[in-house]
């Protein structure tokens, strides 16, 4: 018990320590790597708590494809750090009150949970026999059976937040030629192929 402890206060130092760099590392690529590190020693927690499910989908899906994405995404767009700190103070106020509300939101949950901890026990689902059910079973039970509505209402969710994303980010430039699929699908023979009779000794 006592190795678990320190690893676990190993594990729980290095998450906040990378934590506080991810936001005051003045290189976005060092945030990048800082986050990285936050997700693997998160991973670690929760293999320390049993949730092996969990940590794997936290390395596989969040270092190998999310983190590395943002890490190629700042390389490639070479981002002015100096220019996007230029209107910090004009977002701070918004920034402190969204802090705020999430703050008390904790506060609120937290001091439920200390107060009537059989309230929040009683909501959710019964844990299973870890003997019996494995961690990853357990978990598919509980998003597949009885969350399923749930689960594929995050996934619009998410449907709708991509297509928004990508209609926010199309708009017409001067200068740069877009495709359509339309207008190519339509074109006739006549328009893009042209008969030239060149007489003999004529050519180049």
């Amino acid at each position: 018990m006592v190795i678990q402890a320190l690893v676990f206060y190993l594990f729980a130092a290095v998450v906040v320590a990378s934590a506080v760099m991810v936001i005051s590392a003045r290189n976005p690529v060092h945030s990048v790597l800082f986050l990285i590190l936050a997700f693997f020693n998160a991973a670690g927690l929760f293999l320390l708590m049993g949730a092996e499910f969990l940590a794997m989908i936290l390395v596989v899906v969040y270092v190998g494809a999310v983190a590395v994405l943002f890490l190629f995404v700042v390389m490639m767009l070479d981002v002015n750090v100096a220019q996007l700190r230029q209107g910090f103070l004009q977002y701070l106020p918004i920034g402190a009150l969204v802090g705020l509300i999430l703050l008390v939101e904790l506060v609120m949950v937290l001091g439920a949970w200390v107060l009537a901890p059989g309230t929040v026990e009683g909501s959710g689902m019964p844990i299973p026999d870890p003997s019996q059910v494995t961690n990853t079973e357990a978990l598919g039970r509980v998003i597949y059976d009885h969350y399923i509505y749930l689960f594929q209402a995050a996934g619009l969710i998410l449907l709708i937040a991509m297509i928004g994303a990508i209609v926010l980010t199309l708009r017409q430039r001067e200068g740069v030629r877009r495709q359509s699929i339309s207008k190519q699908v339509a074109r006739q023979r006549a328009e893009g192929v042209e008969l030239k009779d060149v007489p003999s000794g004529g050519g180049v």
